[in-house]
């Protein structure tokens, strides 16, 4: 494929991790950016990349970020030099933390996900609210509001959340257009947060299958991904959390609403792995997914309401619903089920991938036309043949950083932002050449019209998409 070259970034490169996402980043980095080939840094703590990074000229730090040592690292690589890029892309990094420092540097920043510092996750475990992603969300977002402007940092962006914020905003105009609701290009929140109500838009799925598979079966004590183990046992283990809309009439008995910030969103006292909820992608049709806890689910929510407080004039419910590949499937049930955590993590490499895709879109729902999924379908198939050294997956999140990092540089001072307030146009521009096809779907499909009907429930049927008719039974 053509590779444009985007911009010249001046100064340092430093990517914090090298896992499956790191390495797939880097070749981007390579392809579609000028830079001081002497000046690019990776940090990570294992080494098992080492004659890797050596042989492509990068220079490798065996070391990880802490608490304790991130000032003086990123000083000693950022300081006095000409405005460079810190890529943060590990797991038990303090984001917000590296975010400031970065901009007292002058220094861009993106990432992919707020990352805490080691412990977050498995902490507070009487007190959940403390280790939501809403918690994680509104302190950088009380950091946006005390230090506007100023250099540029990108919170969250990968696939989802990240790329999806940019589907949403394609989606809706699509509806808008299919459905004879006229409109310009909303220009800011307010207007895109109308659209979706004049559009009728009730809620909103991040839907997602990944089919990706090998030839050998997961083996017992080993978790099994397409990403990374650790991120997704963190996430999993969160409660339960969705961005919470005008609309919905009955909340579960074990939810709970926020009393401080935007209150866009609620959290369940349960884990996100453990959730399910029925939803739509066009490969399998109606599926189940989980809902895991991600920042989109809040981001989307928020940016979307007209009004505010916990009781808005307008907000669409948000949330993840995610089917990992089928050897994920069964490492949950076994962590679930052993109440232990396996001893081996295992990410499936490009080259042992048999076949499969990873589709992940979102699904707005509620509107005239009932459903409208938008979203890629990127095969393995097609990752080979566009960018090495990951699966399909991986290239859904690194070529979203890639474009991330585009928009970074050309709108430098733009403070901190999450991927909604970012120009969508521009980002999707430099994204799609790796998303494979991206394409919509209408669909007819109700979390009621393929329930089974075995047991009594207490079904509302006065309008199908209600939260409780989405959660599983």
């Amino acid at each position: 494929m053509s590779a444009p070259i985007y911009h010249k970034i001046p100064g340092p490169i430093v990517l914090i991790g090298f896992g499956s996402i790191g390495r797939g980043v880097l070749p981007l980095l390579e392809r579609h950016f000028e830079y001081d080939s002497h000046n690019i840094h990776v940090i990570d703590p294992s080494n098992e990349h080492a004659n890797f990074l050596a042989q492509r000229g990068v220079k490798f730090h065996h070391m990880a970020i802490t608490k304790e040592n991130y000032r003086a690292v990123l000083d000693r690589l950022f300081a006095g030099q000409d405005q460079g890029f810190c890529v943060n892309l590990s797991v038990d990094t303090g984001s917000l933390d590296l975010m400031v420092h970065c901009r007292r540097l002058n220094t861009l920043y993106i990432d992919t996900v707020v990352e805490p510092w080691p412990g977050f996750y498995f902490s507070n475990m009487r007190q959940p609210e403390k280790r939501t992603n809403y918690a994680l969300r509104e302190a950088v977002r009380a950091e946006k509001q005390a230090n506007p402007g100023g250099t540029t940092a990108v919170s969250c962006c990968g696939a989802n959340p990240g790329m999806v914020s940019w589907f949403v905003k394609e989606a809706l105009m699509n509806i808008a257009r299919d459905t004879g609701v006229e409109s310009d290009t909303p220009q800011n929140r307010e207007d895109w947060a109308k659209l979706m109500q004049a559009v009728g838009v009730k809620g909103i799925h991040i839907a997602e299958r990944d089919t990706q598979y090998v030839r050998e079966p997961k083996a017992l004590g080993t978790f099994v991904n397409t990403w990374s183990v650790e991120g997704f046992i963190s996430e999993g283990f969160q409660p339960a959390e969705l961005g919470w809309g005008s609309h919905e009439k009955w909340m579960p008995d074990n939810a709970h609403g926020h009393g401080a910030g935007s209150q866009a969103a609620i959290y369940i006292t349960q884990p996100g792995a453990l959730t399910r909820v029925h939803s739509w992608c066009p490969t399998p049709g109606p599926q189940y997914g989980f809902l895991v806890t991600h920042n989109e689910a809040i981001s989307i929510s928020d940016y979307y309401t007209i009004g505010a407080g916990a009781q808005p004039e307008y907000r669409p419910t948000c949330h993840y619903a995610y089917h990992p590949c089928d050897a994920a499937v069964l490492s949950l049930d076994e962590i679930f089920g052993s109440g232990a955590q396996q001893k081996t993590f295992k990410i499936l490499s490009e080259d042992e991938i048999v076949d499969g895709i990873d589709e992940l879109g979102v699904l707005l729902y509620g509107h005239a036309k009932n459903a409208y999924w938008y979203g890629s379908r990127l095969s393995i198939k097609e990752t080979r043949e566009l960018a090495p050294f990951q699966n399909a997956t991986g290239l859904q999140v690194t070529s979203a950083v890639l474009a991330g990092m585009v928009w970074a540089l050309e709108n430098p001072d733009a403070g901190i932002v999450e991927t909604d307030e970012m120009d969508h146009v521009r980002c999707l521009e430099v994204q799609r050449p790796y998303l494979g096809p991206v394409e919509g779907h209408y669909t007819d499909w109700t979390p009621l019209s393929t329930r089974w009907d075995y047991f009594e429930e207490e079904i509302d049927e006065t309008d199908p998409w209600q939260f409780k008719n989405i959660l599983a039974s």
